[in-house]
């Protein structure tokens, strides 16, 4: 009996030393947890501070990483298209082992990336915790002087054209140049990186004090507060209105004009007209003697048939030397410098949506420009399967969105294989002549979304590999896309170039959207946007050799074979090999 209970006794205290070391090391162990995970979070927060003292450009082009990289071509791509011309056939274990290496590693490799780029981004939307005292009193600013903070009404703004957001570098004086530059009388910034212009001040004034965001471009300025706008008043641009100012044509005059115009004042002159409707924040200056007429692009007066200008030339000169019109049955229009605000106002879907849209395309097909006409049209933002800050920055705020949100009506993206193709419930496939979609991916990767590259990148090495890695993604992204999307809408960049109003209002019905066709006039007014590319004009020679033309035109005839083979209109003449 004894030496059982001995036997025990010997065995819990070995326990007693055992479950103690035990213990010791579990609380080393979490100890050097938690002193590495402190280590990561301060190393994390300095990044993020560097990133955001450094350039705009630096960490907001994830595609530039990978495009340095060398890849292979395809060993099943030849001139006359692709070996076989068998696309349907292919199983989709022949299919992925014909992709090429490049192809292969390019989805995870952009999907590592945005996991990288998105952490090390570092959010400047949160109000300014800086007491107001110490942020810079507001004074006469560059072109305007300060009037006050007022409240800002987001359902119904008095300040309705939106120039442009800025997250990083937003100043007082880029705000009032911008709107000077639309010959608005107001400027107006809130959160501390949005800008608005107008004509009107808003009629709420809100405490000095509510404004306390500081400029994210300007250290010891005011940008507005939440919900808060700080208003500055320009100096007021007559002559540049009028400067600004352009002929659209003569047009027949509408039935119930007086219906269709919603202002309108007794004219004499045509500059006086364009005062009065510019004053009013009206696109359009119509004249016809001795009435002046402002208002916008309707359905009963669209612009579209624009008639002979001797129909409009029966005029005589005032003591100015300005015309004025004496013909009743035609109206000469003018554009006025202001913007047409009746589409610029967007959100977030109201409700979540289960049903996941692909805005997909090749990289340089135009996918920036094709989702500010979405937004545009539908009122919704569109978000982007990546992150890119500068469009951010821009005001396309469905970027910082996770793609599976459901709170954006469609999802940029560039991605191609199955796996991929297969998230999505329709997609909206957007093809740009091949030629024109390397030459513009070029000019973003050397100078930006709205640069252009110089004749020195175009003769370096680097277009030439440039070329060779790109132009084979451009097929074989449309043949993935043509295999596998579900329900498939395709839009023929040229085409849309072309047919505005008819392709928008294609897509519109598309994403299931309800069509407002006074709201597509309105986005054919500010087609442009922000995005049309300026500087330098983009380079006249021709750089593209033979050789790449061979090869190129060989995708071409691969690609049109495929849209023909499921039923679908081919690409258009002007991509055919000449």
């Amino acid at each position: 009996m004894a030496k059982p209970f001995f036997s025990l006794q010997k065995f819990l205290r070995r326990a007693q030393f055992f479950l103690f070391f035990l213990t010791i090391a579990y609380l080393m162990a979490g100890s050097l947890l938690l002193l590495q995970r402190s280590y990561l979070v301060i190393q994390q927060n300095n990044r993020g501070t560097s990133n955001v003292q450094g350039s705009v450009i630096d960490g907001l082009m994830p595609l530039d990483r990978y495009l340095e990289q060398r890849m292979f071509r395809p060993s099943y791509w030849n001139t006359k298209g692709l070996a076989g011309g068998n696309i349907q056939g292919k199983t989709e274990t022949n299919i992925l082992l014909d992709q090429p290496l490049w192809l292969i590693s390019r989805n995870s490799e952009l999907r590592h990336l945005r996991r990288r780029w998105f952490h090390n981004f570092v959010s400047d939307r949160e109000p300014g915790q800086s007491a107001t005292s110490k942020l810079q009193k507001h004074t006469i600013v560059n072109k305007g002087t300060y009037i006050g903070c007022f409240v800002e009404n987001v359902e119904d703004r008095t300040l309705k054209a939106t120039v442009f957001y800025d997250l990083r570098k937003m100043t007082i004086s880029h705000c009032q140049s911008a709107c000077a530059e639309r010959t608005y009388i107001y400027a107006g910034l809130s959160y501390g990186s949005e800008c608005y212009c107008g004509n009107s001040l808003p009629p709420n004034r809100a405490k000095e004090e509510d404004c306390n965001n500081e400029c994210k471009g300007e250290k010891g300025s005011v940008c507005g507060g939440v919900n808060r706008l700080s208003v500055f008043q320009l100096e007021k641009p007559v002559v540049k209105q009028r400067r600004n100012s352009t002929y659209r044509g003569c047009y027949r005059a509408p039935e119930n004009g007086t219906h269709v115009f919603p202002a309108s004042f007794s004219n004499l002159t045509t500059d006086t007209c364009l005062d009065f409707c510019s004053s009013k924040e009206y696109p359009l200056a119509i004249t016809q003697w001795p009435e002046c007429f402002c208002g916008y692009p309707t359905v009963q007066f669209n612009l579209y048939d624009r008639l002979d200008d001797s129909l409009c030339s029966g005029s005589l000169n005032d003591s100015s030397g300005s015309e004025v019109l004496r013909e009743e049955n035609y109206y000469s229009v003018y554009q006025t410098p202001m913007q047409d605000t009746r589409c610029t106002t967007r959100r977030f879907l109201p409700a979540k949506s289960r049903v996941f849209v692909a805005l997909s395309s090749f990289p340089g097909a135009g996918n920036t420009w094709v989702r500010h006409l979405i937004e545009h049209a539908t009122g919704y933002y569109t978000g982007s399967y990546y992150f890119d800050g500068t469009l951010f920055n821009k005001g396309f705020k469905g970027e910082k969105d996770h793609w599976r949100s459901g709170r954006t009506i469609c999802v940029k993206t560039h991605e191609s294989g199955k796996r991929e193709i297969e998230m999505y419930d329709s997609s909206i496939l957007l093809i740009r002549n091949p030629y024109k979609a390397l030459m513009a991916e070029f000019n973003r990767k050397c100078a930006g979304h709205l640069g252009y590259a110089t004749e020195r990148h175009w003769k370096s090495k680097e277009w030439p590999e440039f070329v060779n890695s790109y132009a084979s993604w451009w097929a074989s992204h449309a043949l993935d896309w043509l295999q596998y999307g579900k329900k498939l809408l395709v839009v023929h960049y040229e085409d849309l170039k072309k047919d505005l109003i008819g392709k928008l209002r294609e897509m519109v019905s598309f994403l299931n959207a309800p069509v407002n066709e006074d709201r597509l006039l309105c986005v054919e007014n500010n087609k442009d946007g922000n995005f049309k590319r300026v500087g330098s004009s983009q380079t006249v020679m021709d750089p593209f050799t033979q050789d790449m033309k061979n090869t190129i035109d060989g995708y071409i005839r691969t690609v049109d074979k495929a849209l023909r083979a499921r039923n679908l209109t081919g690409l258009p003449e002007e991509y055919m090999p000449r």
